[in-house]
């Protein structure tokens, strides 16, 4: 990935515009994190959530790649604190019983363990609280993290409530940095919440964002686009994204996936075309 492959968030943190998901990869966690990073992918995401991510195997991949001689600061490196609600009662990484802020803390602090790291250049607050007094409790906990330097910048996960994010992102002393949310049609593709991102600098996260829209990768416009650039309907839909202020992430175990993603870079959509795929995804909102 080249300089222009990555962006610089409002916290001085440089993210590549494509990011290695590493939810439901288990036992073969460590091992596709080492093939993507060796490959080129130079941001990873997860979650102190037993029940879906192998946390301890990202660090374990990781640490794989940096004994080869990567160094910590190429990689961005983002977790996130899931709430009880989204854990699994028999692998709980804290005690649920324990007050919010103490939950953020040990899950965070578990993170680092998992990890093999002393810092996260990004912390997620995994899905919004509905109570506001919980969500300040632990968006006010996350910030004594960021205080503290073991999070370079904060975000939020699973909000496409565009008055929840207003609120949070007023009343947050450390303005979130990242919203990372389900690009798909039943949503409107989060225009109005992505229109909020880029008016307050902050970046838009898309994940499940190829098996959320297999209907604009059918699209016969959209076939006739990868036709036309000599790409596959997903390098041009990650191309797109990309290009308009999204960063994507893939999960995919695939090598030939893999090198097919990094290589969304190696070309770059006319206007006239990403006016094209814009009309695509409004006509699909519409239909919801």
């Amino acid at each position: 990935m080249s300089q222009n492959d990555f962006v610089i968030s409002a916290y001085n943190v440089r993210m590549p515009k494509i990011i290695y998901g590493t939810a439901w990869k288990k036992d073969r966690t460590a091992s596709l994190v080492e093939k993507a990073v060796k490959l080129g992918f130079r941001g990873i995401d997860t979650a102190c959530q037993p029940k879906h991510y192998n946390e301890a195997g990202v660090g374990a991949g990781l640490a794989s790649c940096l004994a080869t001689g990567l160094a910590r600061s190429d990689i961005y490196l983002q977790s996130k604190f899931t709430p009880t609600e989204g854990q699994d009662p028999n692998r709980m990484p804290y005690d649920p019983k324990a007050k919010l802020s103490e939950q953020v803390a040990k899950s965070f602090e578990t993170s680092l363990h998992n990890l093999q790291t002393t810092y996260l250049d990004g912390l997620v607050l995994h899905s919004p609280f509905r109570d506001e007094g919980k969500m300040v409790e632990v968006w006010q906990a996350m910030e004594s993290i960021f205080d503290s330097g073991g999070a370079k910048q904060l975000g939020i996960s699973n909000c496409h409530n565009l008055e929840m994010f207003e609120s949070l992102y007023r009343k947050a002393r450390v303005k979130p940095a990242v919203l990372q949310n389900r690009l798909y049609a039943v949503t409107h593709y989060d225009s109005k919440i992505r229109e909020f991102c880029r008016q307050y600098g902050i970046f838009y996260q898309s994940f499940w964002t190829l098996t959320a829209n297999p209907h604009i990768l059918a699209h016969g416009s959209f076939r006739m686009l990868a036709a036309k650039y000599g790409y596959t309907p997903e390098q041009i839909f990650f191309r797109y994204l990309t290009q308009n202020d999204t960063i994507v992430l893939s999960g995919t175990a695939s090598v030939a996936h893999m090198c097919e993603d990094l290589a969304i870079f190696d070309f770059e959509l006319a206007q006239s075309d990403c006016d094209e795929v814009a009309g695509l995804l409004l006509e699909a909102a519409a239909h919801q």
